[in-house]
């Protein structure tokens, strides 16, 4: 289970951020203030924390600081701070993201899902294991997918979408989460990239398979359809 370490004085954003996480399969820990904090990194017991700058005893800014000078676990930083210096200089001290206040959850959730796989502490999937949902098996570290043996070509960026949905079978995805988890990248909402590789996917699919792997969820995304429908 991955075990995310929550940095955040307000306990009512703290709360919030635990109980979703804890719905979301992490476990996760907290702190109210920056003393709380240090010692809790000090321990070394997860793999991603989530970090308010303006932490009480010590900010979080010195931190990440002291954070890098023995550990490379990842950082992301939730603040109400917009200034572009203060972001530039959280980054290159050592964060790995920057979430301005007020957040979506989702993109919170999205946010977190592309650190840890891009730092390689994502404990959903384990390196080379075969991913399988209604006859379709991908293979992510071979890059390559076959439905009942048949083997069937996908883009890069498909691929990944697939892996993304087949990673969380119960998880309904908005566009941003998509484009946020595959490209890594901020969502522009007027882009239309997700919706163009969304329907060249689910037209791939029901060509492939004969299924409809893929089912949109009006007004909220896309996500995986039940096995029973």
């Amino acid at each position: 289970m991955t075990r995310v370490f929550i940095l955040e004085d307000n306990k009512e954003i703290s709360s919030l951020l635990s109980s979703f996480l804890e719905r979301q399969g992490y476990q996760v820990r907290t702190a109210l203030d920056g003393m709380e904090a240090r010692d809790g990194l000090k321990d070394k017991n997860y793999d991603i924390v989530l970090m308010d700058l303006m932490l009480p005893f010590i900010s979080g800014e010195t931190l990440i600081k002291e954070l890098r000078e023995y550990s490379d676990v990842p950082v992301i930083v939730l603040s109400a701070k917009s200034i572009m210096d203060t972001r530039l200089e959280v980054l290159r001290a050592g964060a790995d993201d920057y979430i301005l206040k007020p957040f979506d959850l989702n993109e919170v959730l999205a946010r977190i899902e592309v650190v840890l796989r891009r730092s390689g502490k994502d404990k959903g999937q384990e390196k080379g294991e075969e991913l399988s949902y209604l006859g379709l098996r991908l293979f992510p570290e071979e890059h390559k997918a076959e439905f009942e043996g048949k083997p069937i070509s996908f883009t890069k960026k498909e691929l990944l979408i697939l892996q993304l949905f087949f990673e969380n079978p119960s998880k309904t995805f908005t566009k941003a989460n998509i484009y946020e988890a595959v490209w890594g990248e901020d969502y522009c909402y007027d882009d239309n990239t997700v919706n163009v590789h969304m329907s060249n996917l689910r037209n791939k699919l029901k060509k492939e398979t004969s299924q409809e792997i893929i089912e949109t969820v009006w007004g909220i995304g896309y996500r995986l359809k039940s096995a029973g429908k």
